[in-house]
């Protein structure tokens, strides 16, 4: 009989430290999870109001070779070419984050020559963006040539740009607009030696727009912060031009486009093509 009451006091205590083992390990358990969604929202970077610079590099080449002045480069159709001048407008650059927000660089200073003439001695010509919104940035996007909205602003609307462009030789006049891209220099073929080439592609006022924009995928994320300057390494074939989307010889007048509607919108759909980035360097 006293055996049988031990039994069932024990059988009470237990399930009492049975119960409160069970407490002990749960409070355990919701101590543990605070801690760790306390933990991962401490470690979410709060890039509120924080910028950084980047650096984008443009390298031309002619398939993949480097580009230099006077050398002569084949194309298709027998032709060949060499350049004495090499330049073209970039403008309305825009980056895309990994959760699609976008950064526009500010319009008033979101246009660009980039000159061959400026090149570093690795060939590069580089364009300083200060003050880009910090993010991952998975895509940069960006327009050649002028587009409508910007020329409607008139002479007087387009700051200091109207004169650099002018200095540069990207201009025509202001009625008729700016040269997005300019290519001079001389062709070759199997009956002519040394020909003039002059492309100078551009939209003509408002009648005829061949702005063109291009969105670039990024290799990895561009990671701008304010102590980063990541650079963007991008790779223009100058080859495109004449040999891209649609094939542009020289013989059948693709040696001198200016305004012409029918040869400038094909070396504006060319152009586009021509860039692509090469890899990202994130520091």
């Amino acid at each position: 009989m006293i055996i049988c009451v031990n039994l069932k006091k024990n059988k009470t205590k237990f399930k009492l430290y049975k119960m409160k083992l069970l407490k002990n390990i749960f409070t355990l358990l919701l101590t543990v999870l605070i801690m760790s969604c306390s933990s991962s929202d401490d470690n979410v970077e709060d890039l509120t109001g924080q910028t950084g610079d980047v650096i984008l590099k443009f390298d031309n080449g002619v398939g993949d070779q480097d580009f230099i002045f006077e050398t002569t480069y084949s194309k298709s159709n027998n032709e060949s070419f060499k350049l004495t001048n090499l330049k073209y407008i970039i403008s309305n650059i825009e980056f895309t984050d990994s959760e699609g927000n976008t950064f526009m660089y500010p319009s008033e200073d979101n246009v660009f020559i980039v000159d061959e003439e400026d090149a570093n001695a690795a060939g590069e010509i580089w364009i300083t963006l200060n003050d880009v919104n910090a993010a991952d940035y998975v895509s940069v996007t960006f327009g050649v040539g002028i587009d409508q909205d910007r020329f409607a602003l008139g002479a007087d609307g387009q700051g200091d740009f109207l004169e650099l462009a002018s200095e540069k030789g990207m201009m025509w006049s202001w009625a008729t607009g700016y040269k997005f891209v300019r290519f001079d220099g001389t062709y070759s073929n199997t009956t002519l030696e040394d020909e003039a080439l002059n492309v100078h592609m551009g939209s003509v006022g408002t009648s005829l727009d061949n702005y063109r924009e291009i969105t670039l995928e990024l290799p990895n994320s561009v990671i701008v912060r304010e102590d980063t300057s990541p650079e963007i390494h991008i790779k223009a074939d100058l080859e495109k031009v004449w040999d891209g989307i649609t094939t542009a010889t020289f013989e059948e007048g693709y040696n001198q486009v200016h305004t012409s509607e029918t040869q400038t919108p094909v070396i504006a759909n060319n152009v586009i093509n021509m860039f692509e980035v090469h890899h990202v360097h994130n520091d």
